[in-house]
């Protein structure tokens, strides 16, 4: 009998690998295509301090992947984002940093090193935070790893020989690969455009390993244990393991994003991993759309970009200053829009950024009609 689909029903399956395609129709073949095109000539089209921010979106938004993937996709909400991506930057600095600095450092500069290490050592604390989410949930798990964040921020303004000390900080994480510093200018690309692609391509490979996690038997059992965690077990899904591997994953996650985030900018201090850092991840799960990854993507990037935006504010509102001394300035401005736009989208479109596109695309496709 022939697979081949019939004329005139594009969405028609006829196999299971069909069904559970990565691009299953294509539109999303071209779509993806034509962004990934324009992804990569960003480059040539925008300044270089755009493309330093664009690149931190990149960064954040592999963050914002590995808290959806704990709190979309497996229902364990987690307030200490932040912890865990303060454990993987100062083990990706400390590996290679300096060794006769002011501060711990083992002169292993090569990412290809230190950025697995410090996914690695962030997901081992994830694994022993995870016998926690077997026993709590709801508020209380999120209250636990809200006090995650205060422990990491006391041990990282102690720990001074590691971190530098509060309000001094220390070099972020050097980027080589195989002896050739990868943030350079030279007569191929400036240090922005090398960053941008690098952040980039990092991006694409965390994506899809997540968007194939989540298709996967282990995907499934976060779905499970996210609608109706009882239930999933007693159909036989084994709780504690998979919340262990929900937390160790995301953990893996932030651990990577932490390394990455700072080498941007190459300096960090304790004070970067407060609990507002938290509050930021977790809006852009809830504003682009909590269990899909595209959603938590294009959450990194609204929430990333929001602060360049405010610092536009004085423009068109002169009694908003640009002076953190001053009231009211920009910066209290972003924190406020921060709760609001998460208040706003829980309220009125919980599906957040990816259900509004879902929306326009439903309207779309039924247009003229309106049912």
């Amino acid at each position: 009998m022939s697979n081949s689909r019939p004329r005139g029903r594009p969405l028609l399956r006829t196999s299971y690998a069909e069904d559970l395609a990565l691009l299953d129709t294509p539109a999303k073949r071209w779509w993806t295509a034509a962004l990934l095109v324009l992804a990569l000539s960003l480059p040539f089209l925008l300044t270089d301090d755009l493309l330093q921010l664009l690149a931190v979106c990149c960064v954040a938004a592999i963050g914002a992947i590995g808290l959806g993937l704990v709190t979309g996709y497996a229902g364990q909400v987690s307030l200490g984002h932040a912890f865990f991506l303060g454990i993987g930057a100062y083990t990706a600095a400390g590996l290679s940093g300096d060794p006769d600095g002011r501060v711990i450092g083992l002169g292993v500069t090569d990412i290809a090193l230190w950025l697995p290490a410090a996914g690695l050592v962030a997901a081992l604390a994830g694994v022993l935070v995870a016998p926690l989410a077997t026993r709590l949930r709801g508020l209380y798990l999120a209250i636990v790893t809200l006090g995650l964040v205060f422990i990491g921020q006391h041990v990282f303004n102690e720990w001074s020989a590691l971190t530098g000390g509060a309000g001094v900080g220390r070099p972020a994480a050097t980027l080589e690969f195989l002896g050739r510093p990868l943030a350079v200018t030279d007569a191929v690309a400036t240090r922005d455009q090398k960053l941008y692609w690098l952040m980039l391509v990092l991006l694409l490979v965390f994506a899809v390993a997540a968007r194939n996690l989540a298709r996967s038997r282990i995907g499934r059992a976060f779905t499970a244990i996210r609608d109706r965690d009882i239930a999933a077990g007693v159909i036989g899904v084994n709780l504690p393991r998979y919340k262990t591997v929900a937390f160790a994953v995301s953990s893996f996650y932030a651990g990577c994003a932490g390394a990455l985030l700072y080498t941007v900018t190459g300096f960090f201090d304790p004070g970067s991993f407060s609990l507002l850092l938290s509050v930021q991840y977790i809006a852009m799960v809830l504003i682009g759309g909590a269990g899909t990854i595209s959603g938590a993507i294009a959450g990194a990037f609204f929430i990333t970009l929001l602060p360049r935006l405010t610092r536009e504010l004085q423009a068109w509102v002169p009694f908003v200053s640009t002076q953190p001394n001053e009231v009211p300035n920009v910066f209290q401005v972003e924190t406020i829009l921060y709760g609001v736009l998460i208040i706003v989208f829980l309220i009125f479109e919980p599906r957040g950024l990816f259900g509004l596109w879902i929306r326009a695309r439903n309207y779309w496709k039924a247009w003229p009609f309106s049912y």
